[in-house]
């Protein structure tokens, strides 16, 4: 099976081709010994299967960050058969620096001009021969959110994939660099080495210290006086050649575009620019940017759960009634009933019924994302990072834990700084992720039916609310240093498509639903179990092995006003998955009455005060166990595992009791 590397600059629509070559025959992972996301798919061709590797998106192959070193690594070491670097074609001249260093590898590259559309719009114009003469290898013009240009692209992939290449590198470093590439390739001839050698020659000219690493734990390297002494030159100036070499690189690519692309003589004022002026505005940009997110949480409740709620909820029951009805036709033994009835259908079912609200939620946050608007929403908090001692960057990795928290600790590695890095791993808990959403609407529909969309965002503004704070302490504290500068490309407005909205929230949902099969199946399958024994005592009563667990953690939550066993124990399972404490309480409460729902039994057990602070609690108590361990590989400690476990839950116990207490105190119930 061939492979093709997908390679290009974040926002150059990267991830956009790999959706449209590979369709739904993807999946993700991780890259072994790494918390850098793995992307990989396949796509058919005249009978052939090609497996596609989508690399992280990045400006650079040096060996700052691991998202850098994966892609150079894979695109050296993995062997693909072909490299698709994917360039903006709006902003070629900055793309194309990236693509300099491609060919330095000496690697089989096709350089795919991506948003052919928009640069079309702005007048652009592009000599397609020209450009490809200039670099030395095949271009093709795609615009991937259109799915213009992808049969032509593939049909370039079998092409190059089959043939050869003239890979002879096309830039100059200026005589004297030159001559030093040329004598340390030579002294590396022969030598086993992980990377090709005139690559390494270059990387060591420039001073790239993982190559330095690299060649000095080499016996053969570390025993050869005249590469020692090259090498000892070469050090000597390093600084001057870096700079020299970046300046070549970037003379390559002006020298490149001169002949190659036209663009318009005077610059027009786009779309874009226009709504910047508003949305990014010095002193309203915030503002808007809580109006959006105000009317999103308005729109959700008023689509999910008025539109759709009540659907779902009435196809659970009608399901859950007729499976139930079919295990007593066919004689199945009680303790089976009991289990799929009051374990599976009331503790997953509980679930089920909230995908609607869960749907559209990510269906508008995937608009706002698609739009180009996010990045946005990361540039306007920058001000405020700052003032609070943290990295602008740190507020991306906080809009990623608003889908889970483990993508969001893991996004944390675009940080340089480690004192930057550990202060958003730390906080990125506190971000709502997609399971703790769950347990606000099972609340929310049981004492806030009318201010849903009110009570939605006031839960997340607390949890970034918290989050800024404990960092601002953190960097006061525990981590002390300057911030590393803020640089950010902003990406055009975009009309949002609808097949990358779809697969966005397809993403976020799909992992609910896998979780609900697995994890949380287990969950109650054990939780369940250990409801109905030992034998002989009431099923889901407080003299049941679960009831005596939560009875004897129950006294710390009673200065929060929820001290109950079924609280305690809701709370408990939910550090296994957030989810988890919606299928307890929906377990738990299985047996209250006959037929009672879990939104009547909740009305039953909590007051609008104490639900409150219930919600509290879960936004900012111990993350689930899977954060927990991404926290430990990201940070490479157990101590800060632990940590981020013991004073997350001692920050929402507190808010937890301090939201009962003063509302009493202010005549609430």
């Amino acid at each position: 099976m061939n492979t093709i590397a997908l390679v290009g600059n974040p926002n150059s629509g990267k991830t956009t081709l790999f959706n449209a070559l590979t369709g739904s025959n993807q999946h993700v992972g991780n890259w072994p010994g790494v918390t850098v996301e793995k992307k990989e798919g396949k796509f058919k061709f005249n009978g052939n299967t090609y497996n596609v590797v989508d690399l992280p998106g990045t400006y650079s192959l040096g060996a700052f960050s691991e998202d850098e070193m994966v892609a150079r690594d894979f695109i050296l070491k993995g062997n693909p058969d072909v490299v698709i670097n994917v360039v903006d074609a709006t902003n070629i001249e900055r793309n194309l620096y990236l693509t300099s260093q491609l060919l330095e590898m000496g690697v089989k590259v096709i350089v795919v001009l991506n948003m052919i559309d928009e640069a079309e719009a702005k007048n652009i114009q592009f000599g397609i021969k020209t450009l490809s003469k200039k670099l030395g290898v095949p271009v093709v013009t795609t615009a991937a959110s259109k799915r213009k240009g992808i049969k032509e692209l593939i049909e370039e992939i079998v092409r190059v994939i089959d043939g050869e290449m003239d890979l002879k590198p096309s830039i100059s470093y200026g005589d004297k660099i030159d001559r030093e590439i040329k004598t340390i390739k030579k002294l590396l001839s022969g030598k086993t080495l992980e990377y090709p050698p005139r690559w390494i020659a270059i990387k060591l000219i420039e001073g790239d210290q993982y190559v330095h690493d690299l060649v000095s734990e080499n016996k053969a390297l570390s025993s050869d006086s005249e590469f020692g002494d090259v090498l000892s030159a070469v050090k000597e100036n390093i600084e001057d050649n870096e700079l020299e070499i970046v300046n070549r690189r970037y003379e390559f690519v002006n020298d490149v575009t001169r002949v190659s692309v036209v663009r318009p003589e005077e610059a027009v004022k786009t779309v874009t620019d226009k709504v910047d002026k508003i949305l990014i505005h010095k002193y309203f940009g915030l503002p808007i940017f809580i109006l959006i997110m105000f009317v999103l949480f308005q729109l959700t409740f008023a689509v999910g759960e008025d539109l759709l709620g009540g659907l779902m909820a009435a196809a659970v029951d009608a399901v859950g009634h007729a499976i139930e009805v079919f295990l007593v036709n066919i004689n199945s033994p009680a303790w089976i009933i009991a289990f799929v009835s009051e374990g599976i259908i009331g503790g997953i079912g509980a679930i089920i019924e909230f995908i609607p609200l869960i749907v559209v939620l990510y269906m508008l946050i995937g608009i706002l994302e698609d739009s180009g608007y996010m990045a946005r929403a990361a540039y306007i908090m920058d001000n405020i990072m700052r003032k609070l001692g943290l990295h602008g960057k740190t507020f991306i990795s906080m809009i990623v834990g608003f889908g889970c928290n483990v993508p969001g600790v893991m996004a944390t590695r675009t940080l340089e700084s480690k004192k930057d890095r550990m202060i958003a791993i730390l906080i990125n808990p506190f971000m709502s992720c997609g399971a703790k959403l769950l347990i606000y609407l099972v609340f929310i529909a049981a004492f806030f039916p009318n201010g849903g969309g009110l009570i939605l965002f006031l839960i997340y503004f607390i949890g970034i609310l918290v989050a800024l704070l404990v960092g601002k302490i953190f960097s006061r504290t525990l981590f002390k240093g300057e911030t590393t500068d803020f640089i950010m490309e902003l990406p055009p407005y975009r009309k949002p498509v609808l097949r990358n909205v779809l697969r966005n929230m397809w993403d976020n949902v799909s992992g609910f639903l896998k979780r609900a099969g697995t994890v949380i199946f287990a969950v109650v399958t054990v939780l369940w179990i250990m409801a109905v024994l030992p034998a002989g005592v009431e099923p889901y009563g407080a003299e049941s092995i679960l009831g005596r667990i939560g009875l004897f953690i129950a006294p710390i939550f009673k200065p929060a006003g929820f001290g109950t066993w079924q609280a305690a124990v809701g709370l408990f399972s939910g550090i296994a998955a957030k989810e988890a404490v919606v299928t307890t309480l929906g377990m738990v409460y299985a047996g209250v009455g006959e037929g009672t729902e879990l939104i009547s039994a909740i009305q039953g057990a909590f007051t609008p005060l104490t639900s409150v602070s219930f919600m509290v609690m879960t936004l900012l108590y111990t993350p689930c166990v899977a954060t927990i361990a991404t926290i430990k590989k990201e940070t490479n400690s157990v101590k800060w595992a632990i940590f981020a476990m013991v004073y997350t839950f001692a920050i929402g116990w507190t808010m937890a009791v301090l939201v009962f207490q003063t509302g009493r105190l202010l005549g609430f119930s």
